[in-house]
């Protein structure tokens, strides 16, 4: 029995944890956290980076140039209705967006926000185990490996579970630590 598309599955739930957690902000301007915004552009809904300039000139304040004038309007609006709750302030060739600096309660919060989203990362490692198992439980039924083999490989998937639950702990505590530094 092959393991390995177990193993790419809880790897691809480990870099869906590390996107979601380049989507938040902690304090510092970061142009990741665009990354889902999208923009009419004539009639397509195009990405942001398609359609503008991202640049980063000050650690709090991301600056966005279209490419068209005439997009400025519907960026603001795809920024507005985003869940970013950042205010845009455009001086009719750039947008700007400036990051507040962070209260301490909502510091917490974001950590909070962190540690579900990993806890939700666990989860999705445990039920890929779980099936993982059962295609073992199922090839050990239908006699096609031994009693030996069949704990050989739950022992497999059982390290190969523990080995991407640590990098969950690691990629939960730095986004903590990140959020929480001043």
């Amino acid at each position: 029995m092959d393991l390995k598309s177990y193993e790419e599955k809880m790897e691809k739930s480990l870099s869906n944890l590390e996107d979601e957690y380049t989507t938040i902000r902690a304090g510092r301007a970061n142009p990741r956290i665009l990354d889902k915004i999208q923009v009419d552009y004539y009639g397509t809904m195009s990405p942001l980076q398609s359609v503008a300039n991202i640049s980063v000139p000050e650690a709090r304040m991301i600056q966005i140039q279209p490419w068209e004038s005439s997009l400025i309007k519907d960026i603001e609006k795809a920024i507005l209705s985003s869940d970013l709750g950042l205010t845009p302030a455009n001086d009719g060739k750039t947008i700007r967006l400036v990051f507040p600096e962070l209260t301490e309660d909502r510091r917490k919060e974001l950590v909070k926000d962190v540690k579900k989203k990993g806890e939700a990362a666990k989860v999705a490692i445990r039920n890929i185990r779980r099936d993982a198992n059962d295609a073992v439980k199922k090839e050990f039924k239908a006699n096609e490996i031994s009693e030996d083999e069949q704990k050989q490989l739950e022992d497999k998937i059982q390290k190969m579970t523990d080995k991407y639950t640590k990098e969950i702990d690691k990629a939960i505590d730095s986004k903590s630590n990140e959020v929480m530094t001043v």
